[in-house]
This record gives C-alpha cells, structure tokens and sequence, in this order.
C-alpha cells in the first residue's frame, strides 16, 4: 500500500537523482574549451596596448578641443599659448584675461596623456587655429609609430 509518506520518499529519491549535477568530465571539457577560447583572444587583446593608448590620447583631444570651443563661446577668443589648457580650469589672470569664464571651468581636471605626460597647446596653432597635441610614448616631438605626435590635426 503506497503511503503520503512513502510516495513523498520515492519523489525525493527521484528528484535527487535527476538532478546530482555534472560530471568530471563534463566539467573537464568545459575547461579545455574555455582554456582554447583564452588561447584565441587573449593574445589579440594583449597585443593592442599601444593601439589602445593611442585612441585614449585621441577621445582626450577632441575633450580638450570641445571644452576650447566652449571657452571660445564665452570669451570670443581662445586662451594664449601662454596661458595654456590650465585656462580651462583656472581663470587666467593675465592678458588677455576673459571677460566671462566661466565659474567652475570648462572642464573638471586637466587630463594627462596615456604616458603620463601633460598634453601639448599652442594658440596660433602650425596646423590650424590652434594644436592641441600629445608628443607620444617618447614625450619628444618628433618620431614614428606610438612615438609620433598625436594632435587634433589628425585625429581620423
């Protein structure tokens, strides 16, 4: 005569059963595939440091060339060689001092580029109105690949 009690039994054996988890083989072929996966993209990802940096040196400069644009906005002139890209964050206190900067700044900090090194303005620019730049890995103007400059004349 089945039970309540019996029948509750032979449920839990039943669930238990079907559900005792996976195997050590199971488990061991889903290490070999991820093991390979890590294989594949990590050297691709590891490879690409420089690549990286150079990209983080490019959004940085189109920041910097936007809160310039903002100053210019405010001002109708950008700030001088002189008084560099700390007019973004600081109120110039020499001429041409602006008329209507804006309190808090144009921008919250002053990044430094991926190697550490502050980046590079000048008003009138070389290649245009102004050049914001990066002197690359070096920190010297001058020099190719990851050493180049990086400047808002080339930012494509």
């Amino acid at each position: 005569m089945i039970t309540k009690q019996n029948a509750s039994a032979k449920y839990i054996r039943i669930t238990w059963q079907s559900e005792r988890g996976f195997t050590l083989i199971e488990i061991m072929v889903v290490v070999v595939i991820l093991g390979i996966l890590a294989a594949i993209v990590v050297p691709r990802i590891m490879d690409r440091p420089d690549q990286a940096r150079i990209i983080k040196a490019k959004q940085d400069i189109r920041i910097l060339e936007s809160a310039l644009q903002l100053y210019k906005l405010d001002n109708y002139i950008y700030p001088t060689t002189d008084q560099g890209l700390v007019a973004l964050v600081q109120k110039p206190s020499e001429s041409p001092e602006p008329k209507k900067w804006k309190e808090g700044g144009y921008i919250d900090r002053l990044p430094k580029d991926p190697w550490g090194n502050d980046y590079q303005y000048m008003n009138p620019g070389v290649f245009g109105p102004l050049d914001i730049f990066s002197m690359g890995a070096d920190g010297q103007l001058g020099g190719e690949g990851i050493n180049a400059e990086i400047g808002n004349w080339k930012l494509d």
